[in-house]
């Protein structure tokens, strides 16, 4: 068995066969003018939105989730003190002119005889030490990959996820609380001291047309990215139209059982209430048998939909999953779903 291997396609959605193959944008999924996007969150969902706008001719940046401790990150963060850099990594290479360039490729290679770490996590990581901060390591890394865009830490402090369970137990950090066995009620961010957000991604968020949020984790990607200080007051403060892309299936510890619009209520209840325009939900009506043995999707009721809506947000409900891996969604069908919200 190698222990020199590329992750695995099936848990890193950038590299997807329906990516390589999405076509360029027709006419009528392209907007008239040169729109800038947000992508907000984190994991291997944001870059699923990332790859999809690119592929509309959007301007697109991505402001990523800090508070990784798993894996390879949690190692370069322990023992290192390096800033995380898995988020980071995967966004870089989600906007890499070419997915299928050597060096791409190479930035998501895992040495397994050497604690499974990325050469992607071990350039950031490195760069950060010899090239004199994180943000000049992700410029190098964004030249090298010859990137169509930029990616931001929200903040460079050294944070950690705290969450609370829906059964009142307290769990600190965030791969811990990703796997919980009941689902998150609350979760926030410590640091030894205060928490701030990096500039220049809330300068891209105040000046954005479109901002998505996610797909991906609920709480440990999106939420956990919006509770940095500022980052929330920058969203509120553009005139983009904001638009959060639920989840397809209930396979997450974090988030098991929780309906649609516990996950609505949730984003709304860390500080975005009358911050969404739009909720893009799967419509399940739309699987074939085969999909709906094979997943299990979020609960959705009308009366979910008629609260949600109530609450400001138009609720989108469109075939969004990929019919070879019905837990993702398809870049095509959520390329033509974001082309609807811009007209």
């Amino acid at each position: 068995m190698s222990l020199l291997s590329a992750e695995p396609f099936s848990h890193d959605p950038s590299a997807t066969a329906a990516f390589a193959a999405l076509p360029e944008a027709k006419a009528d999924e392209r907007p008239d003018h040169k729109v800038r996007a947000v992508v907000i969150g984190g994991g291997t969902g944001a870059p699923v939105s990332i790859r999809t706008l690119l592929s509309m001719g959007i301007e697109t940046s991505a402001v990523v989730v800090m508070a990784d401790d798993g894996g390879s990150t949690g190692i370069l963060r322990d023992q290192a003190g390096a800033t995380a850099p898995g988020d980071i990594r995967k966004c870089l290479t989600a906007m890499a002119a070419e997915a299928d360039d050597p060096l791409t490729q190479a930035f998501k290679v895992r040495f397994g005889f050497a604690e499974n770490h990325t050469l992607g996590n071990l350039m950031l990581s490195a760069l950060e030490v010899t090239s004199g901060g994180f943000p000049q390591a992700i410029a190098i890394c964004e030249e090298l990959l010859h990137v169509r865009g930029h990616v931001y830490p929200s903040t460079l402090d050294r944070v950690t996820l705290v969450a609370k369970t829906r059964d009142g137990r307290t769990l600190e950090g965030q791969a811990i609380a990703n796997h919980s066995r009941t689902p998150l009620k609350k979760v926030a961010l410590r640091a030894q001291g205060a928490i701030t957000a990096y500039q220049p991604a809330i300068d891209v968020i105040r000046g954005a047309d479109l901002i998505v949020l996610g797909p991906g984790s609920l709480y440990t990607s999106i939420v956990s990215c919006l509770i940095v200080p500022g980052v929330i007051e920058a969203v509120k403060a553009s005139d983009a139209v904001v638009v959060l892309v639920g989840s397809l299936a209930d396979v997450q510890g974090e988030t098991r059982g929780m309906s649609v619009l516990d996950h609505y209520e949730a984003v709304v209840s860390h500080g975005m209430r009358g911050g969404i325009d739009y909720m893009l939900l799967h419509d399940a009506r739309c699987d074939t048998p085969e999909c709906a043995e094979y997943v299990r999707r979020l609960p959705c009721t009308q009366s979910d939909v008629a609260s949600i809506e109530a609450a400001g947000t138009k609720v989108l409900m469109r075939d969004l999953a990929d019919e070879a891996n019905p837990s993702w969604h398809d870049p095509a069908k959520l390329r033509h779903a974001f082309s609807e919200v811009l007209a």
